[in-house]
């Protein structure tokens, strides 16, 4: 059966309308749900069909192909007019005054719907599956590809209705659904550190690699020193248990024509020699050894071996 000038078509409703935002009849509590206002004329249509409640329509944008679903929360609005959130009119592509066509649906109830937020500033909130539970009491249904707007502090956040089960528009009306959440739009994962490729400086595996040259410690070596300025009985440094050149205690390598230099330039600074140096040489060159009868023998200007708490006589007529 059909009414002139509504379109009305046997057991089904199916009517053309201009949609303009829910602020034109200051109906704010509109935007935080999916229901919009209806004239009068639909309800008398609706009541006299057997159509299944809660009353749920199926919004179709003939200029963009653009399908979503709604509910309906009042009968109030002008004849050939209807009023729905802004939201909704931005999803289907709609300006103020566009057409839309409204014809009554069923859908099943949902099981499975996965979310995915525009901006992590969502996942911020204290408790948003609280906030999320409570804006969804004003919904009736949902469809795959909308992007409905939830209200909170003051701001707005929109999340995108990636997947619905068991089909792409469902009822969520007194039903138990499962919910998924997608990672945000502008979430990006942190780049992991990538290894470094092999240097210049870094040995190749399997290469031998010498070690730098470092100067060997020999323990007990090196050259005595006499507090009272005598030569050492042992002036040659005992020659280490490992072959090569001995090593000094500071790493530097002892010479031995510095070492005679210097025990004979300590001879001479230690003692008061008076004379020819001859003699003096000689007397260094072959010491005799000293006798305990200092009558018979004259003193000599060199003791090889020095005795503690004794002393000797010094003439110094030479």
């Amino acid at each position: 059966m059909f009414f002139p000038g509504y379109g009305y078509h046997g057991t089904s409703f199916e009517q053309t309308y201009r949609c303009y935002p829910a602020s034109f009849i200051d109906k704010p509590q509109l935007e935080s749900g999916d229901k919009i206002i209806m004239p009068p004329s639909a309800l008398d249509r609706l009541a006299s069909l057997h159509i299944d409640y809660p009353m749920l329509f199926e919004l179709h944008n003939a200029a963009t192909e653009r399908v979503s679903h709604c509910g309906v929360l009042e009968f109030i609005a002008e004849e050939g007019m209807v009023y729905m959130p802004y939201w909704m009119m931005q999803n289907m592509l709609l300006q103020e005054g566009d057409t839309v066509r409204v014809k009554n649906a069923t859908l099943p109830k949902g099981t499975y719907v996965k979310l995915q937020p525009h901006t992590k500033d969502f996942l911020d909130i204290s408790n948003p599956k609280a906030i999320l539970e409570t804006t969804l009491r004003n919904f009736s249904c949902l469809t795959t590809g909308d992007s409905i707007m939830v209200a909170y502090n003051n701001k707005k956040y929109y999340i995108d209705i990636v997947e619905t089960k068991p089909a792409s528009a469902i009822s969520i009306i007194e039903t138990d659904c499962e919910v998924d959440f997608a990672p945000p739009l502008d979430y990006k994962e942190p780049e992991r550190p990538q290894p470094s490729g092999p240097s210049s400086n870094t040995p190749i595996q399997g290469a031998e690699v010498e070690p730098p040259a470092e100067p060997k410690f020999t323990p007990f070596t090196g050259v005595g020193q006499r507090l009272d300025g005598k030569p050492s009985k042992n002036q040659t440094p005992a020659s280490p248990s490992t072959k090569g050149p001995a090593v000094a205690t500071n790493g530097v390598k002892p010479s031995t024509e510095t070492t005679s230099q210097g025990s004979s330039s300590k001879q001479t600074s230690g003692k008061l020699v008076f004379g020819s140096s001859s003699r003096s040489n000689a007397s260094k060159e072959a010491p005799k050894e000293p006798v305990t009868d200092t009558k018979e023998n004259p003193p000599k200007t060199e003791e090889p071996k020095f005795q503690a708490f004794t002393g000797k006589k010094y003439s110094l007529k030479g």
